[in-house]
């Protein structure tokens, strides 16, 4: 059995173009990136994320597989693409000679990862959402698709284009979400309505890993 890691991954023709035909579906179908930018950050931020909280390099390595790896299922639907993407990785993985056992973390941290329908029902799962759920910023708005005045007509647009930064800090025993808003651009309140939820999931998440989910805008905490 193979012990793959991000690396291995990250040069792996099949892989390269399931992510850049997943970013290509969502782009046609009017959503935010999804390409490597967004996946490698997430990777980034999952990892780092579970070895803060106490967690292994094992768990490190496959954590970072999995925020790769996560939004693949968007190639098939946007639809359960969760779900999709878990059992792809499955199957991807295991033919590159993963262990059965790793893959099937993998699947499940993946499966779970959307807040319609996912649990952090593991600390692969609870990092996974936390990473994902926290990437949000102005960069992932398309466009060359739409300009700045048609990206203020749609709110998950106009949010993601009021925020100029967005950093994941881990202190102690709190996952910090830092983000900055241009209020000018979009009232904070505007966030929560799309991204309540989610804050939510967050929150539940970092409890799986022992830690706490803090939330600042602007510099103000507000979770």
């Amino acid at each position: 059995m193979n012990k793959l890691d991000i690396k291995d991954l990250k040069k792996d023709e099949e892989i390269e173009a399931l992510i850049k035909y997943t970013d290509a579906q969502l782009e046609h179908l009017g959503y935010t990136e999804h390409s490597v930018r967004h996946v490698s950050i997430v990777a980034h931020w999952a990892r780092e994320i579970i070895e803060k909280s106490g967690g292994t390099e094992d768990e490190a390595r496959l954590v970072e597989i999995a925020g790769y790896l996560h939004d693949i299922g968007n190639c098939v639907n946007r639809a359960s693409h969760a779900q999709i993407g878990a059992v792809l990785a499955y199957e991807l993985l295991t033919k590159r000679g993963m262990p059965y056992g790793d893959a099937a973390q993998i699947m499940t941290a993946i499966g779970n990862h959307d807040e319609r329908e996912g649990n952090p029902s593991s600390r692969l799962a609870a990092a996974l959402i936390i990473a994902d759920k926290s990437d949000v910023h102005r960069s992932r708005v398309r466009y060359s698709r739409r300009t700045e005045e048609k990206a203020m007509g749609d709110i998950h647009d106009r949010v993601n284009y009021a925020v100029q930064s967005s950093h994941v800090n881990i202190v102690g025993d709190e996952i910090i979400l830092d983000i900055v808003i241009d209020t000018d651009l979009c009232p904070v309140i505007d966030y929560f309505e799309i991204y309540f939820n989610r804050m939510k999931l967050c929150r539940s998440s970092a409890k799986v890993l022992g830690m706490n989910f803090v939330f600042i805008v602007n510099g103000g905490r507000l979770i």
